[in-house]
């Protein structure tokens, strides 16, 4: 079964949380797709993952051919560049074939009620359907702790 942790960004932004994400993803070796929930939040991705750190480059792709790039950036179901690990942010729903993952990591705005609640329901159908879920949150230094 598919690991799936569930972030719950309180200290940074989606933009300044999920670099530092991707980077501990292929320090393991694991390809990644992100999937956002619109084609608009793909692009400020693709311009944030250019632009996050300047120490680092984190080779992506939003190209519908990604399969060469360790990091797709996507609205779809896909994973043509083999993926372990899949990204679901700003509510994007999970893709029906999740169990081809390693991992799954989701999200959220912990400041948007609206994202809160998406969580939760997305939490309950995940453990409903046997997936081991754990919660991550941020600690006061910002990283991440394990509470569930």
């Amino acid at each position: 079964m598919t690991e799936i942790f569930f972030y719950h960004l309180t200290r940074q932004p989606l933009d300044r949380a999920l670099p530092a994400l991707l980077e501990k993803c292929l320090e393991r070796k694991w390809r990644v797709v992100v999937q956002a929930s619109s084609a608009e939040r793909v692009s400020a991705l693709d311009d944030t993952l250019w632009t996050s750190s300047d120490e680092s480059f984190l080779a992506h792709s939003a190209d519908p051919d990604g399969q060469d790039e360790p990091i797709w950036l996507t609205t779809t179901e896909g994973n043509p560049n083999g993926a372990a690990v899949r990204v679901l942010v700003d509510g994007a729903e999970p893709p029906p074939d999740l169990e081809a993952y390693q991992r799954a990591l989701i999200l959220f705005d912990g400041h948007d009620p609206d994202a809160l609640d998406a969580a939760r329901a997305q939490w309950k159908a995940l453990k409903a359907a046997g997936h081991d879920c754990a919660y991550w949150k941020q600690a006061d230094d910002g990283r991440w702790t394990k509470a569930g």
